[in-house]
C-alpha cells in the first residue's frame, strides 16, 4: 500500500480516537468564569492558526485585540493555555513562581532534548529546573564569567579568519551558530577539535529545528528528525561525561563538566549522569539557539542602519585603540561598551530571540478577573509588550536611546525572562554579543544583499537566505 494512504488512515485512526479523549476533558471543566480565547480545532488546538499566522507576534496580538490586553485562553502543543500580556501579566507569573504556579516544558520539547529515560518524569523536570536555578546562576552570575572574556575574543578573532576574512560575502546566520556552538564546547566541554565539535552539533541541529514542530513522530517529519538527532546527541554527550568522570583525576580544566561532576547538594549527594546530561543540554540549547539569533539580529540592524553602525564603531574603536598589541578584551572593555549594548537590546526588543515561557498552575488562582484552573499551563511571551505603543513609543521604530538611565519600564523588556526563573545565561549572552559585535564592527562594514529577507519561525526566529552581507574590510584587519 502507498505509504501515504497509511500515513493518512494512521493519522484518521489516532485523530478520531484522541477526538474523544479530547472532546471529554474539555467539556468536564467545572469552571465557568475561564479567561475568553478558543481551543481551537480537537486535538490540533490552535497550532494550525499559529503557523500560518507568519509569526508569533500577530498570532498574540490579534488575540490581545480580540480577547483581552491581559489574559487569553487558547490550546497549543496538545495543552490548555492561558496567555499573560503585558506588564501585570509579566509581573504576576514571575513573582508567583513557587506559589501559585511551577516549572512546566512540553513533552513535545522535552522528549527530544532530555535523557530518554527521565524525559516525561514530571519530579525530574522540576529537579532540574531547580538545579538550574540554583547551581547553574551561581556558575554564570558575572564574577566567574569575566575570566573567559579574553578567550572568548581570542576565539571571535579566530573565527573571522577562518570564516569570514578570505571571503566577500558570508552567510552571517550559520557562520554565527558554528561560531556559538563552537565556543559553548569549548568553555562548557573543553572541546575544541573541530571534527568533534562537528559530531554533536550536526545531530544538535536537528533537534532545534524539530523540537518546536508539530510532534508527530513518522519517519520524514521535523519531529521525527529531532527524536533521532536528541538520540545521537544524547549517546555523544553521554560517552563524554562517563570518559570525564573515570579521568577526573588526570583533568585540570574548570569547565561547565568539571563543575556539575564535582557537585554536591546539601546531603552530599553528586548528580548522576543523567542529571549532568540534561543540565548540559539547557545551556547548549540557550547558548546556541536564542545566542545565535541575537547575534545575527543585531549584525542585520547594524547593516540596515549605518548611523547606528557609525556610533557602535566610533565606540568600538576608542575601545581597539587602547588595548595594546597582543592583548585581548578584558572586562574593563566590555564596560566600555554602553552605546553598543544599548543597541543589541533595541535589536533583541525588535526581535527577540525567545518567544517566552511555559508554568504550570498547581492551584487555582485569579487573574484579570479570570479563573485559571490548577493544572493549566500558563505562558508569557515578550510580544505582549516588545512592540506594545504603551510601553515603547514608536515601537516599530529602531531607538537604542530608549535604554538610556533606568531603560525602560519594569516587566515591560523581558528578553530573558524575570522573577526566579530569570535566565541563568543573561551574562554569558550579553557577554557573547558585545565580545562578538566588537570584532565584526572594529573589521567590516556589512551590506545586506536581500534587502527584504523574510523572517521564520522556527524556536527563534531565522532569517530565510541566512542573512547573506557583503563585508567591506575596514584596512585595520587584526
Amino acid at each position: 500500500m502507498d505509504p501515504f494512504i497509511l500515513y493518512s488512515l494512521a493519522f484518521a485512526l489516532v485523530y478520531i480516537s484522541l477526538y474523544f479523549i479530547f472532546k471529554g476533558n474539555y467539556s468536564n471543566n467545572k469552571h465557568t468564569n475561564l479567561p475568553l480565547g478558543s481551543n481551537g480545532w480537537p486535538i490540533l488546538g490552535e497550532n494550525i492558526d499559529m503557523a500560518y499566522s507568519s509569526s508569533p507576534e500577530k498570532f498574540i496580538h490579534k488575540r490581545m485585540e480580540k480577547h483581552s490586553s491581559q489574559v487569553f485562553k487558547t490550546s497549543l502543543l496538545g495543552q490548555k493555555i492561558a496567555i499573560f500580556c503585558g506588564s501585570s501579566g509579566n509581573k504576576f507569573l514571575f513573582s508567583n513562581e513557587n506559589k501559585l504556579l511551577t516549572t512546566w516544558w512540553p513533552p513535545s520539547l522535552t522528549k527530544p532534548l532530555m535523557c530518554p529515560t527521565q524525559s516525561q518524569s514530571r519530579n525530574f523536570v522540576k529537579k532540574i529546573a531547580l538545579l538550574n536555578r540554583e547551581f547553574l546562576r551561581d556558575i554564570l552570575k558575572l564574577e566567574n564569567l569575566k575570566q573567559y572574556i579574553p578567550f572568548m575574543d581570542s576565539m571571535a578573532r579566530d573565527h573571522l579568519k577562518q570564516e569570514w576574512i578570505p571571503f566577500k560575502e558570508v552567510k552571517i546566520y550559520p557562520l554565527v551558530k558554528k561560531y556559538t556552538f563552537s565556543l559553548a564546547c569549548k568553555l562548557f566541554l573543553s572541546i575544541d577539535d573541530f571534527r568533534h565539535v562537528k559530531k554533536l552539533s550536526d545531530p544538535f541541529v536537528l533537534v532545534t529545528s524539530g523540537m518546536f514542530t508539530v510532534p508527530i513522530n513518522l519517519p520524514g517529519t521535523p519531529y521525527n528528525r529531532a527524536i533521532k538527532g536528541g538520540e545521537m546527541v544524547h549517546e555523544e554527550l553521554m560517552k563524554i561525561i562517563k570518559e570525564r568522570k573515570i579521568n577526573e583525576k588526570n583533568n585540570h580544566s574548570n569547565d561547565l563538566l568539571s563543575q556539575l561532576t564535582s557537585f554536591s547538594d546539601e546531603n552530599g549527594q553528586f548528580m548522576n549522569d543523567a542529571e549532568i546530561y540534561n543540565n548540559i543540554i539547557g545551556l547548549l540549547v540557550a547558548s546556541y539557539d536564542t545566542t545565535s539569533a541575537a547575534i545575527t539580529f543585531v549584525l542585520k540592524y547594524l547593516a540596515e542602519l549605518p548611523n547606528i553602525f557609525n556610533e557602535v564603531y566610533k565606540e568600538q574603536m576608542e575601545i581597539a585603540k587602547s588595548i595594546g598589541e597582543g592583548e585581548l578584551l578584558n572586562w574593563d572593555d566590555i564596560q566600555k561598551m554602553k552605546y553598543s549594548w544599548n543597541v543589541a537590546c533595541e535589536a533583541i526588543r525588535l526581535m527577540p530571540p525567545a518567544q517566552g515561557a511555559f508554568r504550570e498552575a498547581i492551584t487555582d488562582f485569579t487573574f484579570g478577573g479570570f479563573t485559571i484552573p490548577k493544572g493549566w499551563k500558563t505562558f508569557w511571551s515578550v510580544y505582549s509588550t516588545h512592540k506594545n505603543p504603551k510601553y515603547f513609543p514608536e515601537p516599530e521604530k529602531f531607538d537604542p536611546c530608549r535604554f538610556e538611565g533606568s531603560g525602560p519600564e519594569p516587566y515591560t523588556f523581558v528578553p530573558f525572562g524575570g522573577g526566579p526563573r530569570m535566565c541563568p545565561g543573561k551574562e554569558y549572552a550579553r557577554l557573547e554579543i558585545l565580545v562578538f559585535m566588537y570584532n565584526i564592527v572594529t573589521n567590516f562594514k556589512l551590506e545586506k544583499l536581500v534587502q527584504h529577507e523574510k523572517i521564520i519561525y522556527k524556536s527563534s526566529p531565522v532569517p530565510l537566505n541566512g542573512l547573506p552581507v557583503r563585508i567591506q574590510p575596514h584596512g585595520n584587519l587584526a
